[in-house]
């Protein structure tokens, strides 16, 4: 069973799956805002190494963050499946957008609680803090992320 610190209970159990590489993760579909076919962002100067720049989204400014660096790994050019996921995440007690560059969109899924494995302590290619769980759906393990650790703003605050 997931640890209840790091659960999600806005999902209702669907989520959003897409491509980083060679893994399939997930975010809870209530957190996703929008999908946008990719663009390059703005660089901003100062900013930690898994911020790619900014976006200008509806007259807003949107941080996007290169979720492959924030995971550790080398960045890498776009493909033409690439994607920026608009998603919400609270700060401060606030809502804010942010955008985040993943390889593909692939589906929704509906992932029950009894499905979703706590994450090994250690071995797998994601730090286990950034994830929720592991869920097995048709042979495959789906890592669900941890919003609220991956996408933190305080950490990003910080370091800007």
């Amino acid at each position: 069973m997931v640890n209840s610190r790091a659960s999600d209970t806005r999902d209702g159990g669907q989520y959003l799956t897409f491509a980083l590489g060679r893994d399939t993760l997930a975010l809870g579909i209530l957190r996703i805002r929008e999908i946008l076919s990719y663009r390059e962002p703005t660089a901003v100067q100062r900013a930690p190494a898994h911020v790619r720049g900014v976006i200008n989204l509806r007259g807003g400014v949107v941080p996007v963050l290169d979720l492959a660096v924030r995971f550790g790994r080398t960045p890498e050019p776009a493909g033409r499946r690439a994607c920026i996921l608009i998603v919400e995440v609270e700060f401060k007690e606030q809502q804010h957008a942010l955008g985040v560059i993943v390889d593909a969109v692939n589906e929704v899924l509906v992932i029950s609680q009894a499905d979703i494995e706590a994450p090994p302590p250690f071995g797998g290619s994601l730090r286990p803090e950034f994830l929720q769980g592991l869920a097995r759906v048709r042979g495959r393990f789906v890592a669900l992320l941890d919003a609220v650790r991956v996408f933190n703003l305080g950490e990003l605050a910080v370091s800007v």
